[in-house]
């Protein structure tokens, strides 16, 4: 039967046909498990996230956010291998590698999401299974990196406030510190504000890439409105961006003749938002793509050397940034509703 199943030679046509029609008659389904066995796979790949404890807003219910689109990455790329993934959740600041060792028995690769395991765990974990770390560390040494190129979208973005839209006095909502994307994204912020004298950080807050921290941002920016003035919000997500918008709103304060604010990701909610989000556009779903390859490729061939892969991203501009209504604009195409953007003094 084992021959007929998988499509082997040294089976008479006759014998073939007979065994065809007892397996089509008896609806046989081959035990996957004792094929993986026989194998020495599971053909199973663990996608681990990190869950913030922060109260889900519309926008986080609305789907095709940043953790959305790399389970839909991961997931095609596995499913065309015809394996399987199992995805699990570690919740921040939750004791994670006991966890993890447990699951690693029970996959045959793992893809884990920025800095869920401090950097001297990784290795361990390496070396038991292979593991890709997503959004990870650039310096990360103890398994493979896939991560998007944080520091030039945030600098492009910065730099376009500042020297398109002559932002000099710039406020920071950023990530969680134990995030390493979230740390490119404030080390690339502080440098373009080092590179351009007369330009200075009014503020800081950070946030756990949520719409509802991004509201109480929101508030911390209105507190400091009241010392002076704030020409821009850079925030480390869309999602946060978005709930600073609407604390904003909510005080009257108008997004972008007001204040300008920004995000990074670009989620669809983004763009339907009054005003249009700029952002970065960051490759979510080909870093599902990217990070599942090459584990798949570290399975193949454990000895691989360590792998850095950096993808690029994109300034998208629209008109929460103070750029004309209607004007959207990236680097790969250009639709215009209005005039180019133009420099305008500082607010």
């Amino acid at each position: 039967m084992s021959r007929v199943l998988h499509g082997r030679d040294r089976v008479r046509q006759s014998t073939r046909d007979r065994v065809q029609g007892v397996i089509d008659e008896l609806g046989y389904v081959p035990d996957g498990a004792a094929q993986s066995l026989s194998r020495r796979r599971k053909e199973v790949i663990g996608l681990v996230g990190v869950e913030r404890p922060v109260p889900e807003s519309d926008v986080e219910s609305a789907s095709l956010l940043f953790a959305d689109e790399i389970v839909r990455g991961v997931e095609a790329t596995v499913r065309a291998r015809g394996w399987s993934v199992l995805i699990a959740f570690v919740r921040a600041g939750e004791e994670a590698f006991g966890r993890l060792r447990t699951l690693s028995g029970k996959v045959d690769g793992l893809i884990i999401a920025e800095g869920i395991v401090p950097a001297p765990l990784i290795g361990q974990l390496a070396g038991r299974v292979p593991t890709v770390v997503l959004a990870g560390a650039r310096d990360e040494s103890g398994a493979d990196v896939v991560a998007a190129d944080n520091r030039a979208g945030t600098i492009a973005l910065v730099r376009h406030l500042v020297e398109v839209h002559g932002a000099t006095r710039l406020f920071l909502v950023a990530g969680p510190n134990e995030a390493p994307d979230a740390r490119e994204r404030r080390a690339a912020f502080e440098e373009v504000l080092a590179a351009h004298p007369g330009t200075t950080s009014v503020g800081s807050f950070e946030g756990v890439f949520s719409a509802a921290s991004g509201e109480v941002a929101g508030r911390e920016v209105l507190a400091c409105l009241e010392r002076g003035p704030v020409d821009a919000v850079v925030c480390g997500n869309d999602q946060m961006a978005i709930g600073v918008i609407r604390s904003l709103t909510a005080a009257a304060i108008h997004v972008p003749d007001d204040v300008a604010v920004v995000g990074f990701d670009d989620i669809y909610p983004g763009a339907l938002w009054d005003p249009p989000l700029t952002t970065v556009r960051q490759p979510m779903r080909a870093l599902g793509e990217r990070a599942s390859s090459r584990l798949f490729e570290r399975i193949a061939n454990p000895a691989l050397p360590r792998m850095l892969e950096v993808l690029p991203t994109e300034l998208v501009l629209r008109a929460s940034c103070g750029c004309p209504r209607g004007f959207v604009r990236d680097e790969r195409r250009a639709h215009r509703g209005g005039a180019e953007p133009k420099a305008r003094p500082g607010r």
